[in-house]
This record gives structure tokens, C-alpha cells and sequence, in this order.
């Protein structure tokens, strides 16, 4: 069986509260992640080591990802909004269903039609936040949108999850996997669910993967194979197409999310509570978008 990890765990970065949301940003070759609850954006440059602040006062951004013209889609908690990053420049992409505003949109992929799919749980709006403002759940549900920036349509994909929270899409783009992290308080286990994709949405769902519950999937990625990394409580975990587990490497904290990334994109960057970790591995994202110019093929 191919051997998945092929190097040891380097801790790269200490002195974050809850890191979340990192992305490999092609055009300045860094990694690009979240301190919520310092509210604030982090930038890691592996050529040489050194770790800055992008920005400050960012109203508590959380997922990202790459559009295809390379800018920087992300998910703000404090605007409630998902918006767009371009050289500095920030500007609103979606932040209302109708008349109600969104929750706390969460989570974010770019499909390759360029529309933009992202998850909207609550947790920048809950009591006693430290990962947005307190508010309230306008439109009644906690759902995964589809929205196409051509026409501005904003449309309800997923809407039978708790808490939808990480997603990825299949390698074909044919299966979107959501994770919800509700867990057994909300009457659910935390689980990975995989939906048909289909004209302009999604059909029935299933679960994919069952975790257990120390153990959320909170952000993923999909490589080349089809293979879901995924956080995992304490650790990273890869699943198989099938759901079967491949392997999984133990962190010292509480595991957020990941993406591939590097000058070949086979780095795996980890956020992990107080930490960026990074591990050598031997495969890529299958979000093309994600690894930078000059990828050579598998």
C-alpha cells in the first residue's frame, strides 16, 4: 500500500488561540490561516520559516479557500458574510438568504463551474462568542449554499445537517462531502455525510464516516485518489473512497482543518489550536487551485 506520510511532524508556528482556515497561497507561496479570537490573519512562509500578521481586525474570518483567479474567497463570522480577497482588497460575495442574513458562514470550496459553495453553522453568533457577535439565527436552519456569482443566486444545497461545517469535493466534483459537528447534545453523532452532485444542487445524502465523540471532522481536504484528510480530535485522519480508515497521525491539540500545499503541494499544513503544524506527504489536493502554478502531474 503506498506509504501516505512520508515525513515527520514539524511544528512551524506557536500563539494562537483557535487557528482555523488555512490555504496555500500560490501567488506569494505562503500559508494563509485564521487566529478567531484574536481576530486576526496569519501568513507562514516556508522559504524562510518566519511567521507574520497579515491583518488585524478582520472580523473573525474562518474558512478559505482559491477562487480560480487566484484570489482568496473566506468566511467572516463577524459580517456574517463569505467575501473576497484580492491583493488586500476585501469585498462581500454573499451575505444574505433573501431577507435574513446568514449564521456564521463557516466553510468554503470553489467549484470548477466557479460557483461557490460553503457551509453556515452558528457558531459566530452563539452566546457568549469569542469567534463573532452574539446574534440571532434569522433564517431558521443551519445550511450548506450553492452560490452562482453569474446569475447571484443564492440556493439551500444541503439542508438536512445539525452544524455543516468542513467540505470538500470528490475529485470529479460528482460528490460533495460535508461534515456536521452538532455532536451527541444535538441528538447526532459527529459524522462526514457525502451528497450526489446534481443540476445546480445536491441529492439524497449518507454518511460516509461516523467518528466518535472526542473526535470531530471539523475541516478536510480531498487528494488526487479520492482520500479524505481529515481533522479528527487530536489527530489527522485519511479515509479511504470506500470510508475504510487508511491511517491517522497524532497531534498535540485539538486538530481544526488542513490543506495541501508547498512547491510540489505535497505538504500537508495543519491548524491545530495554538499551532500551524506541517507534514510531508506523498499527494496533493485535488482542487488544482490550491497548489500553485507547475504542479507536476501524479
Amino acid at each position: 500500500m503506498e506509504e501516505l506520510i512520508t515525513g515527520p511532524l514539524e511544528k512551524l508556528f506557536e500563539g494562537t488561540v483557535w487557528a482555523e482556515g488555512p490555504v496555500w497561497v500560490p501567488q506569494s507561496q505562503t500559508v494563509r490561516w485564521s487566529d478567531i479570537p484574536n481576530n486576526r490573519i496569519l501568513e507562514f512562509t516556508p522559504a524562510t520559516g518566519a511567521t507574520s500578521e497579515y491583518a488585524t481586525g478582520v472580523e473573525y474570518t474562518n474558512g478559505r479557500t482559491l477562487d480560480r483567479d487566484g484570489s482568496v474567497v473566506q468566511c467572516s463570522h463577524g459580517r456574517r458574510r463569505v467575501e473576497r480577497d484580492h491583493d488586500g482588497v476585501v469585498t462581500p460575495i454573499v451575505e444574505a438568504f433573501g431577507e435574513h442574513r446568514l449564521n456564521s458562514p463557516n466553510d468554503v470550496v470553489v467549484a470548477g463551474d466557479g460557483t461557490v459553495w460553503f457551509t453556515d453553522p452558528p457558531y459566530g453568533i452563539l452566546p457568549g462568542t469569542v469567534e463573532g457577535h452574539e446574534g440571532e439565527q434569522e433564517y431558521g436552519g443551519c445550511y450548506v449554499f450553492r452560490f452562482d456569482p453569474e446569475t447571484q443566486e443564492l440556493t439551500p444545497v444541503v439542508t438536512d445537517l445539525v452544524h455543516p461545517n468542513g467540505l470538500a469535493f470528490s475529485p470529479d466534483e460528482s460528490l460533495l462531502y460535508v461534515a456536521d459537528t452538532a455532536g451527541r447534545g444535538h441528538g447526532v453523532p459527529f459524522r462526514i455525510a457525502a451528497y450526489p452532485v446534481e443540476a445546480g444542487g445536491c441529492g439524497q445524502g449518507w454518511t460516509f464516516v461516523e467518528l466518535e465523540d472526542d473526535a470531530a471532522s471539523d475541516g478536510f481536504r480531498v487528494d488526487v485518489e479520492g482520500r479524505v484528510w481529515t481533522s479528527a480530535g487530536s489527530s489527522v485522519r485519511v479515509y479511504a473512497p470506500d470510508g475504510s480508515l487508511l491511517t491517522a497521525v497524532e497531534i498535540p491539540e485539538r486538530v481544526s482543518n488542513l490543506c495541501f500545499g508547498g512547491a510540489d503541494g505535497r505538504d500537508l499544513y495543519i491548524t491545530a489550536t495554538t499551532s500551524l503544524y506541517r507534514l510531508r506527504t506523498s499527494t496533493r489536493d485535488a482542487a488544482q487551485r490550491d497548489l500553485g502554478p507547475g504542479t507536476p502531474a501524479l
